[in-house]
């Protein structure tokens, strides 16, 4: 071989060294999984409300705005300007461009710098999918790798990954998300401008940022057109077209709406949108209502500033169409980015006390298994129920008094906490515990002997979207449902799930007839208050323990509105009642989720029920003495049988005010309504001032002789109780001693340990000085010792 043969010989290996080099790089190299045959890319998510309007997106797995995108959706202007922007000889080359890269040597050669890179747009997928250093052997790698997707993709797929994967902006991946994000249309309605402009992008996302540097991209969209125009891929009027269209990019997309609910969805902590996270459908139809959104979070704010200075700081609020169980309106907390007043919590997923929310439940349930009815009587008188740890649990009103005989309209109505706990402690704590877990509140976790009667009063953590499908439970007739996010996902609707019977009908209709009852409410919450609404509508509120919780719930014949307010740090708010505090938010969610302030009736009438004519004050058939009947309704068959015996008529001396016998002349004497107790309610009616018979005759006429009197008895404390002094109180603690006596009886003297009290008159409490130690207590009157009650103090 001569010289020169050897020499260009030499010259051929060396320049084919480096192709079989990239050859075998090539076949070594696996294909990254991001190009997997069939494997969709992750995008955003976009949340749509029940009438299609976007509430908001979810950002796709590595935080970019992505929509993925079929490359036969594309139109074939915005394929042909995508490869007459990138690579024009794409068809034709094996992933790396032999011409571009000699072409980019030369001109490296001859002006001693890089000038172009002579990437295809195969390798600019290689890059995107597996980032390399921007150095001699990332290129080569790069190279390797494009090499590798040509030989295992075909050229549609390799596009189709292209338009998908690679960045068209700051925080945009996919040529769909781009055309949404800057022309607010899906890709494949782009024009040949826009198609242009997109296809630009690519080269320098940031660079060309169309809403900072319109004036750079549309410079590089007309280079783009006469690459088009010059390969015969866009005719020369369709590109001189394009060429004077400007560049309207839309305004930026406004921070989405409903972000607690779109959080709560998408991790599955709603039940009806299990699963919907990791499906990662493009495309969500939920069951918001936008504009009702938007104004629960308007309310929910305003409310907040309204209790300004009153340490109140967050308020959540959810709304439930009846009819389906499905979510109108979702307000976690007034702000979310509020960081101060953790906003980024989600009120209506947060366990909270319910306070008096819990009240028509126990009352149902005594309408149902104790046969109660609404004019049934309940005390509201001192109660004392032993805990098992020996003290004695004593329930107070929210006024701090006594009310006596109330019928349960009005212990529900006015939220008496004193007859709910008897209500409760009749029923059985473990009986009410069962009902709530049927209605849904699987957070009050512990044993019913935990909870004991107080869970009446809300004496365990519930949520409010829980809270809220119980009372829509209620307005359903008793009728259950899954509280539902999601309509459809990728437009495949979700079948509505059938409802289920929890509460009996009937008993839930006369709890729905008291909660709308203005007038049941009146003793608490006055003649004209934030309750009362210009249409049908029950409504309860709630305030836990040291106002740390208010929550306020109502319901029209077609939504249920539940709202909390309080502070996510568990601070207490000073003073703030249910009705002061989430009771304005509720009475303004109720109005705007009521369109033209129409609503059917709540109406009690129907199958199962009668009405009857009743006293007031002692809930059976009004008789001739009554001052006062009104009507009630009652389940079939549970209408008293019997008449009034509170109220009585009885002869009065008009000189003296003593009872008339019947020496006394007609014209001296005055027929007086008066009131009478059984001597369980006795001392109340005394303390209270009622209008009972005097105790005494008239000596001008006296009236016959009635019974001896019985002896006295203690009625506080209960026989074995404990109590247990308090060391923050320091001395001068004491322990209210109450005593039942006789008709008649003037004075009595408790006895404690052998040492008697000073006289005692009606309604007959002494103070007595707590001290440590076993005790016995007798009270005496007239003569007459009751017997003793022992008890403790710790």
């Amino acid at each position: 071989m001569t010289r020169r043969a050897r020499w260009w010989l030499g010259a051929a290996l060396a320049a084919a060294t480096p192709a079989v080099g990239l050859l075998v790089a090539a076949l070594c190299k696996p294909l990254p999984a991001a190009l997997a045959p069939g494997l969709r890319p992750s995008g955003a998510i976009a949340l749509l409300d029940r009438h299609g309007v976007r509430v908001s997106s979810v950002r796709a797995d590595d935080g970019t705005r992505a929509r993925y995108v079929p490359l036969a959706e594309l139109s074939s202007a915005t394929r042909s300007a995508l490869l007459a922007a990138e690579d024009a000889r794409f068809a034709s080359h094996p992933g790396v461009d032999p011409l571009a890269v000699a072409r980019a040597l030369g001109q490296a050669i001859a002006q001693r710098r890089i000038v172009s890179g002579a990437s295809t747009l195969t390798q600019q997928l290689a890059r995107t999918v597996a980032p390399h250093p921007r150095t001699l052997l990332g290129k080569l790698d790069e190279m390797a790798l494009a090499l590798r997707i040509e030989a295992s993709l075909s050229k549609d797929a390799i596009l189709e990954a292209y338009v998908n994967l690679v960045t068209f902006g700051p925080g945009v991946r996919g040529i769909d998300a781009a055309s949404r994000a800057y022309f607010d249309k899906p890709a494949s309605e782009l024009s040949l401008a826009e198609s242009a402009a997109l296809a630009a992008l690519p080269r320098g996302p940031s660079w060309y940022d169309p809403r900072r540097h319109a004036d750079r991209l549309a410079r590089r969209r007309d280079r783009v057109l006469d690459r088009m125009e010059a390969r015969g891929l866009a005719s020369h009027e369709d590109a001189a077209r394009a060429r004077l269209e400007p560049i309207r990019v839309s305004a930026a997309a406004p921070p989405g709406d409903a972000p607690h609910f779109t959080r709560a969805l998408l991790a599955g902590q709603l039940d009806a949108a299990a699963g919907v996270a990791r499906a990662h459908p493009a495309e969500i139809e939920t069951t918001l209502d936008r504009e009702l959104q938007r104004r629960a979070e308007r309310l929910a704010r305003d409310a907040v500033a309204d209790l300004d200075g009153l340490h109140a700081s967050a308020a959540a609020a959810v709304v439930l169409e009846n009819a389906t169980g499905e979510v109108l309106a979702w307000v976690g907390s007034p702000d979310a980015l509020d960081r101060r007043a953790l906003g980024a919590n989600d009120g209506v997923l947060a366990q909270r006390q319910p306070g008096s929310a819990l009240k028509p439940f126990v009352y149902e349930l005594a309408f149902e298994r104790l046969g109660w009815t609404a004019a049934t009587l309940v005390p509201d008188v001192e109660l004392a129920l032993p805990n098992p740890d020996g003290t004695s649990y004593v329930p107070h009103d929210y006024d701090r008094r006594w009310h006596g005989p109330v019928r349960v309209r009005e212990a529900l109505g006015s939220s008496y906490n004193v007859p709910a706990v008897f209500t409760a402690d009749r029923l059985g704590p473990a009986a009410l515990l069962e009902r709530l877990h049927a209605l849904g509140f699987a957070s009050l976790g512990d044993e019913a002997e935990h909870y004991g009667a107080a869970l009446a009063l809300g004496d365990g953590e519930v949520r409010l979207v829980d809270l809220a499908a119980a009372y829509a439970t209620l307005a359903r007739g008793g009728l259950a449902l899954p509280v539902r996010a999601v309509r459809a996902v990728d437009g495949l609707r979700r079948a509505r799930p059938e409802p289920a019977r929890v509460l009996d009908e009937t008993a839930t209709r006369m709890v729905v007839d008291v909660l709308a009852d203005a007038s049941a409410r009146r003793a608490s919450f006055g003649d004209a208050s934030v309750l009362d609404l210009p249409f049908p509508a029950a409504v309860k509120t709630g305030t836990s323990k040291g106002f740390r919780d208010n929550v306020a719930v109502g319901f029209t014949h077609e939504v249920t509105v539940a709202v909390w307010v309080g502070n996510f740090d568990g601070s207490p708010m000073q003073g703030v009642s249910g009705v002061a505090g989430a009771g304005p938010l509720l009475r303004e969610l109720l109005l705007a989720a009521t369109p033209e302030r129409r609503a059917e009736p709540l109406a009690l009438g129907g199958s199962g029920t009668t009405s009857a004519t009743i006293c007031p004050l002692s809930g059976l058939r009004a008789g001739p003495a009554c001052p006062h009947a009104h009507g009630e309704a009652f389940a079939d068959g549970r209408a008293p049988a019997g008449t009034c015996t509170m109220h009585a008529l009885v002869r009065v001396d008009r000189a003296n005010g003593l009872l008339a016998g019947p020496r006394c002349r007609d014209a001296d004497v005055e027929a007086r309504v008066v009131e009478v107790y059984p001597a369980a309610w006795d001392g109340w009616a005394r303390a209270a001032g009622r209008p009972r018979a005097p105790e005494a005759s008239s000596p001008r006429c006296p009236a016959p002789q009635g019974a001896a009197p019985t002896a006295p008895r203690v009625t506080f404390p209960p026989r074995g109780s404990s109590f247990a002094l308090d060391p923050a109180l320091g001395s001068g603690q004491t322990l209210a001693l109450r005593a039942e006596t006789p008709a008649g009886t003037r004075t009595v003297r408790f006895v404690v340990d052998g040492a008697a009290s000073p006289p005692v008159t009606a309604p007959f409490v002494w103070p007595w000085p707590l001290c440590a130690g076993a005790h016995q207590a007798s009270v005496e009157a007239d003569g007459v010792r009751s017997d003793v009650v022992a008890f403790a103090v710790e």
